[in-house]
């Protein structure tokens, strides 16, 4: 065996064999980089007083922001003599991020040449939603695959409005868009088009009170392409347009999106967002914000403004809150 070949590790699709010849005593190798899923990986030994194997992926970004989550049965034959092979219990499930997450330690002896065999039963990624990590390889990968192209696709027939049947127009201009989208997405737009509304009539939708930056927005939030910067430009308008065309899932988005950099600039308005849209967690966050946190005394002209136009049972419970605040003191 050459010398660059006694690194090399031999693989197909899920299986990794790396023949080693005549390991020393007092020895410690690595393998070359081999690829099994979307990762690289490496295998050492150690024969110390025992040989241990390792396995691990190479250290990159993919790693360390998603690690895999490897299942894999992996045993070592002996070449010579009667062919021993040693096989470790069948590992289940288990992240691997560095040399440390997985070690064999054999106490029998092998000499001469023998073969390091991995067989990966399964790789998975964990969710970005928190659910149940997904295999790359099984139904999960291709239904998540399936989704991210079809999504991709349905906002390519918004930005070239192909086959577009409907027009928005907003405060300061129109775009096109397609009835079968909006009905599925929002129970009002279902309703305007199922019936002989001038909508369905027209092949039109005023939404006077929307900016066409924020229209298109709007829409890119139903196709499913909205940029991140985009969402938190316009938040309170979809805000508007998700309780308005009852959007349950853009509403809860924004609700938790607002919760985020409430400070002295925007916490009065959102107060009164909080009230006219009915989010109670935002309206209990700039409730504390003011008063158990005394951000209130560091606005007072803009309370004082607030004071002057806000709805009158808002102030009551501003001034409840107040109250029984200093009850605590």
């Amino acid at each position: 065996m050459s010398e660059s070949s006694a690194y090399r590790v031999e693989t197909t699709s899920r299986l990794a064999q790396w023949r080693i010849d005549n390991l020393a005593s007092f020895t410690y190798r690595k393998s070359d980089p081999f690829r099994i899923g979307k990762w690289n990986w490496h295998l050492t030994v150690e024969k110390n007083r025992t040989l241990s194997i390792r396995l691990y992926p190479e250290i990159s970004n993919l790693t360390r922001e998603n690690p895999p989550i490897a299942s894999f049965i992996i045993k070592v034959v002996s070449s010579v003599g009667d062919r021993k092979c040693l096989v470790h219990p069948e590992v289940t499930d288990k992240q691997l991020k560095s040399n440390e997450d997985f070690v064999w330690a054999i106490e029998v002896p092998l000499t001469g040449k023998f073969i390091i065999d991995v067989e990966f039963l399964d790789l998975k990624t964990a969710s970005p939603d928190g659910t149940e990590p997904s295999s790359i390889w099984g139904q999960g990968f291709t239904q998540r695959q399936s989704n991210e192209t079809a999504v991709a696709y349905l906002g390519r027939m918004l930005s070239e409005s192909i086959h577009t049947d409907i027009i928005i127009n907003a405060s300061d201009g129109s775009i096109s868009a397609h009835r079968a989208v909006l009905a599925s997405r929002s129970p009002v737009f279902h309703s305007m088009f199922s019936h002989d509304l001038k909508e369905k009539e027209m092949s039109a939708i005023n939404i006077s009170d929307m900016s066409i930056e924020a229209c298109q927005a709007f829409l890119n939030y139903i196709y499913g392409n909205i940029r991140n910067e985009e969402f938190l430009t316009h938040r309170l308008s979809l805000l508007q347009a998700a309780d308005k065309y009852d959007i349950s899932d853009l509403k809860e988005a924004c609700h938790e999106s607002l919760l985020e950099d409430i400070d002295t600039g925007n916490v009065l308005e959102r107060l009164q967002n909080a009230t006219l849209y009915q989010l109670p967690k935002l309206k209990t966050s700039c409730m504390r914000y003011l008063v158990k946190f005394g951000k209130i005394f560091d606005i007072r002209d803009d309370f004082n403004a607030f004071l002057q136009c806000a709805d009158k049972e808002l102030i009551a419970e501003v001034f409840d809150e107040v109250l029984g605040a200093w009850k605590g003191f």
